[in-house]
Order: C-alpha cells, then sequence, then structure tokens
C-alpha cells in the first residue's frame, strides 16, 4: 500500500448522465479530474458524436484520508467511490495515463471504425447470425450499422448491433490535439 499523503487516481461513480456536472463541481473544489469521451465519426445528425468512454464513471486524484476524499464523496452528481470492502481503490497511474496520452486536453479521444461502406460482413449474433451483407453504413452513435442483404430474392436494408458483426469502434492513433 502507498503512502496516506500521497495523491493517487480513483474511480468516481456519478448519479447517471452526470458525469460532466460532477466533474465540473470536483474541478472547481481545486481536484484534478479525468473523464475520458469518445469523438464518434459522424453519422447522424439527430445523436451525439461524444460520449462517455466508460459511461457513469470518471478519475479524480486526491488523497484518501483528507478532507479532499470527502469533497469527492459528497460533490454534486457524485454517487460513491468506487471501492472494494469498503477500502477505496487506487488505480494505477499508468492505466490513467495511457487514457491521457490517446485524448486531447479536453479528455476527448477519437474513435474511427475500421467497417467501410461497400465491404462485405458476416453478422455473427442475433436472429440474422450467420448471413453475409453488404456494409451501407458506418456505425453509428447508438452503435448500429446498416447492412444490405439479400433475403428471399429481395435486397433489404437491415440495421444490426455493430457487436453482432466482427468489429467496431477503435481508438485512433494519437496525433495530438484534435
Amino acid at each position: 500500500m502507498s503512502d496516506c499523503g500521497e495523491r493517487q487516481w480513483y474511480v468516481v461513480y456519478c448519479k447517471s448522465q452526470k458525469e460532466a456536472y460532477a466533474q465540473f463541481h470536483l474541478q472547481s473544489k481545486g481536484l484534478e479530474v479525468f473523464f475520458p469521451r469518445l469523438l464518434l465519426p459522424e453519422a447522424s445528425k439527430k445523436h451525439k458524436r461524444i460520449v462517455p468512454l466508460f459511461p457513469n464513471y470518471l478519475f479524480v486524484r486526491l488523497q484518501i484520508f483528507s478532507a479532499e476524499y470527502f469533497y469527492a464523496a459528497w460533490s454534486p452528481g457524485v454517487r460513491r467511490i468506487v471501492s472494494f470492502n469498503g477500502c477505496p481503490a487506487p488505480i494505477d497511474e499508468q492505466i490513467i495515463g495511457f487514457f491521457m496520452q490517446q485524448a486531447n486536453q479536453d479528455g476527448i479521444i477519437p474513435a474511427r471504425t475500421n467497417l467501410k461502406a461497400g465491404q462485405e460482413v458476416r453478422i455473427t449474433g442475433g436472429p440474422l447470425d450467420g448471413l453475409i451483407g453488404i456494409m451501407q453504413e458506418p456505425p453509428d452513435a447508438r452503435g448500429r450499422v446498416r447492412i444490405l442483404l439479400t433475403l428471399l430474392n429481395r435486397q433489404t436494408n437491415v440495421e444490426v448491433p455493430v457487436q453482432f458483426i466482427k468489429s467496431g469502434w477503435v481508438a485512433s492513433a494519437p496525433s495530438g490535439a484534435i
């Protein structure tokens, strides 16, 4: 276990869709906060392009046996600091460092998909398991892809969750600021 006076990263579990709200309040108390988000490729105007990388979670660096801990635990938007057997569990500095290297100064990580329009894909789950189709549109913010299938001698467009395709979202190579 590390020195009690040392600041470490901890995971904060936030109220539903209140990560940015909690981040604001934690930062206003002088705490270092990292809220990683994913910038999805433009697919639809009606869906958000920036989504939390870990919904309902963010990271805060604090001293565990100090007033900072109570500031964090009782901040608006925060449900609790993730603990195991009642003991807050620190996160390895290298893990947070890795995510920070991928992100810009606002904590946004650009994403790309390795699926391309016109690509032949195989559906690997759900009621269409095993069928082969042609990718019509890359994955959207809801994580669904549009595929052209030939069913009953007719071409039909279907939307399928990206997890039923052999690949999905991947982080882009870090290229500095966006």
